[in-house]
């Protein structure tokens, strides 16, 4: 359903057709010159082309009527999606509403220095070297997590999720050309080792105290108290304390980890590690018969039926990067896909890339997809407001939201408009009165990410329930 208002507003497409070319960042854009009379009409919450989504949609009834099976939903984008803000309510939500089947893809994004999501923690004894897809290629296999982190080092990396309710059955390791770079170990081994050492007392010096004295009371030597202490001469004083060294011996006990190690499983595009217990912690290892250890990404899945919500995002990524770095979309068949959602256009918008070029990216990205994964559903969001220098209405994104959603059916996809559900053009200084953006104007506040979550959450039910009012 649509509403139409009208009254004295800014003509959104009046002014986005108008001044797409200009360079915003250097233009100052008179806001009076662009107010006339028209009428504005206000879409509703919903999925666009929402048609294409069915065959998701019928795995979905399936699981809610039977109780029985996953739906892997892959949602890639850019700085929107890395921080797993906007993912994350997605995720609750929807796993809620179908079952938790896992934490589903993750990254060590601590071991690579930058930000990432939280549901899974990742800790290493290594230093591990990153190149993310924004770069030009260099040599280095950047993958299906769009940021490479390597290391030569031996190393233990201890995998765990936060929450005991992402406790696991399944372990998927991803790698380039899914070579064997790691064994895994559920738990470590304490070893405890005895021996003996020396027994050592204390003496604290009295006023009248000679090392000749103190060593002929204790039955040792001058040199070997000068020796324990660390002395260069004889002198001491009253009130300090001294180590005696003495002949007799006492048990020492020492503990040494050793971890256990398990077999991994090959799968075409992954290794992996099963267990019927569901488990809270295991350790990735260095296989000894490789001397650099590359990983793209880890899938935790559990035995449960649901929903597994997996989010790829990379700071500062347009298509164009994705496109670059083939092995992306081959090991996007390791997370065996059902549908997946696609988040990006902010960054193409700073680079002031025209809505036609911009169309060429996302259609070379949605062909990449389908390359190797020809029956997964699409559905693509468009960017979300923002400001040029704090200041200037992006423009750029409102042609990206526009073509966007002009294309849907030609090129099959579905369509979420965010832009428009978050205001629009000019909404981005009232968002920030709310809360809901970050300073820079660009980036959403955490409320703000949750509440994109949520709203996107609701035009995907709707969808839904509108499929199963028509299934019947």
């Amino acid at each position: 359903m649509v509403k139409k208002l009208g009254f004295i507003v800014f003509a959104l497409f009046f002014f986005a057709n108008a001044s797409a070319q200009v360079d915003t960042d250097s233009t100052e854009v008179s806001m009076d010159s662009i107010v006339i009379e028209s009428t504005v009409i206000l879409s509703d919450n919903i999925i666009t082309n929402s048609s294409v989504l069915n065959s998701v949609f019928e795995k979905l009834f399936q699981i809610e009527t039977e109780g029985k099976g996953h739906v892997n939903i892959v949602h890639i984008g850019d700085s929107h999606i890395q921080a797993d803000l906007l993912t994350g309510a997605i995720r609750e939500k929807l796993q809620q509403e179908f079952g938790n089947a896992g934490a589903g893809f993750s990254f060590p994004y601590n071991l690579a220095k930058t930000n990432g999501g939280y549901i899974v923690k990742f800790s290493s004894n290594a230093v591990w070297e990153n190149r993310r897809n924004v770069y030009s290629p260099d040599g280095t296999e950047v993958g299906l997590s769009g940021i490479a982190l390597t290391t030569n080092e031996d190393f233990a990396m201890a995998i765990e999720p936060r929450d005991t309710a992402n406790a696991f059955n399944t372990i998927k390791i991803i790698t380039p050309h899914n070579l064997p770079m790691f064994d895994v170990a559920t738990s470590s081994k304490t070893i405890i080792l005895e021996s003996t050492e020396p027994k050592v007392i204390t003496h604290k010096i009295k006023s009248g105290d000679a090392l000749s004295l103190i060593a002929q009371k204790y039955g040792t030597t001058v040199s070997e108290i000068k020796k324990a202490n660390g002395l260069r001469n004889n002198n001491i004083r009253a009130g300090k304390t001294l180590k005696i060294p003495t002949g007799e011996k006492i048990k020492k006990e020492i503990e040494r980890s050793e971890f256990i190690p398990l077999a991994l499983q090959q799968d075409s595009t992954y290794s992996y590690y099963y267990s019927e217990e569901a488990l809270s912690k295991i350790y990735l290892l260095a296989n000894k018969n490789q001397k650099q250890y590359n990983l793209n990404g880890v899938v935790l899945e559990k035995d449960n039926a649901g929903v597994l919500y997996h989010a790829i995002g990379v700071n500062g990524a347009k298509s164009s990067d994705y496109n670059k770095y083939p092995m992306f979309f081959d090991q996007l068949r390791a997370l065996e896909p059902d549908l997946i959602v696609i988040s990006l256009g902010t960054n193409e918008s700073f680079d002031k890339m025209s809505a036609s070029d911009y169309m060429v990216q996302m259609n070379g990205f949605i062909d990449s997809v389908r390359a190797v994964n020809p029956y997964v559903c699409i559905l693509v969001t468009t960017p979300p407001p923002s400001l040029f220098k704090r200041k200037y209405p992006n423009t750029f994104v409102a042609d990206y939201a526009k073509s966007l959603c002009v294309e849907e059916t030609e090129k099959g996809y579905a369509t979420w408009d965010l832009f428009t559900v978050m205001g629009g053009l000019f909404s981005v200084n009232d968002n920030a009165k709310k809360g809901l953006m970050s300073s820079d104007r660009v980036h959403y506040s955490r409320d703000g990410y949750k509440q994109q979550g949520m709203q996107f959450t609701e035009a995907f039910l709707n969808a839904y329930n509108n499929f199963k009012t028509n299934r019947e």
